[in-house]
């Protein structure tokens, strides 16, 4: 299986197995990115800050006006971050000033988790210690990951690229059926590779290695799918269904968040 799991540094690999031509952020764009961030979190503080402040002193209450800081240093750091990441599928200002955007390891978009991972672990690595301990995990990483990213299964990627994207599988019609009512869950990152490398290797393959390598790699993806698949269908076609039905649940998800994003703008 290993001379289907091969791939190169800038290589981006989403959750359906489809490699993107999109490079890991530089240290350099990261630096920018994070600095912006920082400012506007430092102006959204105090802004915060000064708005509790009037209100705690309007009210006479020490303890308001304490627990007013206390709020304001939650919604600044904590809130306001998670929130933008997760509306944006990984774009804070920073990110989208320079041009970057955090995906999962395996290249999907993030979700709320993995935003709110991020921001609590950047109120220590970032604004406890001054940035060092996010400065070096970055310089270190071979994918540029500061602490946040190792913790939430994420890295930051490169966005204003040219995509040059291989068709994805379509879906084999006799296995349209069990697909729909399966369980999917994440394939891990190599075993997403593998298989999108092996289904764009099929024409080029001899039958013998096509299902020596195609019952391998069955045999990685089955354990994240339930229930198995007809016992008489060809490995090939089960991996075609299993990457077609995840990439159309993931669209399908893509598409719900655009209306709740839509709605709530709306109003």
């Amino acid at each position: 299986m290993s001379d289907f799991a091969t791939v190169t540094a800038d290589d981006l690999v989403t959750g359906e197995g489809v490699a993107l031509d999109l490079p890991a952020a530089s240290l350099g764009l990261r630096l920018a990115s994070g600095l912006l961030d920082v400012v506007i979190t430092i102006v959204s503080f105090v802004v915060l800050y000064v708005l509790f402040a009037v209100l705690g002193i309007s009210l006479g209450d020490e303890a308001a006006f304490g627990a007013g800081i206390v709020l304001a240093t939650m919604l600044a750091l904590v809130v306001v971050p998670t929130t933008v990441e997760t509306l944006t599928r990984g774009r804070s200002v920073g990110k989208l000033a320079v041009g970057l955007r955090t995906v999962r390891d395996d290249g999907g978009a993030i979700s709320f988790h993995h935003a709110l991972v991020r921001s609590l672990i950047a109120v220590v690595e970032i604004y406890a210690f001054s940035g060092a301990p996010a400065f070096f995990s970055v310089l270190l990483s071979s994918k540029g990951k500061r602490l946040g990213d190792y913790a939430a299964g994420t890295y930051v990627v490169r966005d204003r690229v040219p995509l040059r994207l291989p068709p994805p599988p379509a879906m084999p019609q006799p296995l349209a059926g069990w697909a729909k009512r399966a369980d999917l869950t994440a394939l891990p990152t190599g075993t997403a590779l593998a298989v999108r490398q092996f289904l764009g290797r099929l024409p080029t393959l001899d039958p013998a290695s096509r299902e020596r390598v195609g019952r391998a790699l069955l045999a990685d993806v089955l354990p994240h799918v339930a229930p198995a698949p007809p016992p008489n269908a060809p490995p090939e076609l089960v991996l075609m269904a299993v990457v077609a039905e995840r990439r159309e649940r993931d669209l399908a998800r893509l598409r719900r968040d655009d209306a709740l994003r839509a709605r709530l703008l709306d109003r």
